[in-house]
């Protein structure tokens, strides 16, 4: 089967650095950024207020982007957090920034 190629993001969410930690994986990061903003949809990130993006990475292919999502997801909680403050040692929201 051939892959076609792509814009696929991994992301973090997050309500704190003490707080809730989401990892997630999406075609469209700014609309799906938006979506957990907004609260549209009655889902984990609305029930814990995770609000924040802290974290991305691109991908061409979905499967290298879905692997490497259950790989976070896999992770510690510390490994996460270092993964997070690797890029944003602040934890500031990046979404600005899309």
């Amino acid at each position: 089967m051939a892959w076609r190629k792509y814009n696929f993001w991994v992301y973090i969410m997050a309500n704190g650095r003490n707080g809730t930690i989401y990892t997630g994986v999406t075609n469209s990061l700014s609309r799906r950024v938006l979506e957990h903003k907004l609260k549209e949809k009655d889902c984990f990130t609305k029930k814990y207020n995770v609000v924040n993006l802290v974290y991305s990475e691109h991908y061409t292919y979905i499967i290298n982007a879905i692997d490497r999502e259950k790989e976070i997801k896999d992770l510690s909680r510390a490994k996460k957090i270092a993964l997070i403050e690797s890029q944003n040692l602040l934890w500031q929201d990046i979404a600005i920034d899309e």
